[in-house]
């Protein structure tokens, strides 16, 4: 039996009760060859564990706007709560729906814990948004993106809502594109995600 054909077995000892404490480790003529692409699983893990246990995090909020009114007050709790345990809240715009009422949430615990990040300028969104967003202190406006529509910059702009936080939490519908778009965007970044689907 060659070296390629067998494994190396490290045993704690001779005895078969010990059996189950072996270590196989496999040996192959390509271990030098290993893709570097290939996704190392502890790591991610270890990544995720470690987002898990932070006291403090940044969480991104993110959703549908078309909510019924007992959803938009268990979100609005939701943010209050994570507030008050010292995280800081990430979110965008919006005149109804996940965003406002994570914005809500957030203010009621504390404003300073709340970071708006708008798709475009304060300018460009509804006069009811605007309103909402009268004594949040930490909003992030793009002029840049002023000439794009709206769908487009609200793809880039959750985007960056995600690359800001540790974890995810979205409310979203199995029909809402955009959102299941964002998702898989931060599943590829490794974030702690959480889905609740309203249908």
């Amino acid at each position: 039996m060659t070296d390629s054909d067998m494994g190396i077995l490290l045993s704690l000892d001779e005895n078969q009760d010990d059996v189950q404490k072996s270590i196989v480790v496999p040996i192959d003529d390509d271990m030098d060859t290993v893709k570097s692409e290939s996704p190392n699983t502890v790591d991610e893990l270890a990544m995720e564990l470690a987002t898990i246990k932070q006291s403090a995090k940044k969480i991104a909020i993110i959703g549908s706007r078309n909510l019924p009114i007992t959803h938009q007050q268990m979100i609005e709790t939701l943010a209050t709560a994570l507030v008050m345990q010292g995280n800081t809240i990430i979110t965008s715009g919006g005149s109804s729906g996940t965003n406002a009422a994570a914005i809500r949430g957030a203010m009621k615990a504390n404003p300073d814990k709340l970071c708006v990040i708008l798709p475009q300028t304060i300018g460009q969104q509804p006069s009811d948004v605007q309103d909402q967003l009268i004594g949040v202190p930490n909003i992030i406006e793009h002029s840049d993106r002023a000439m794009m529509t709206l769908a487009d910059a609200s793809r880039v702009c959750n985007r960056e809502i995600i690359d800001e936080c540790n974890q995810l939490i979205c409310f979203l519908s199995h029909t809402s594109r955009t959102l299941h778009s964002a998702v898989e965007y931060a599943e590829e970044g490794h974030k702690v995600i959480t889905v609740f689907y309203l249908d």
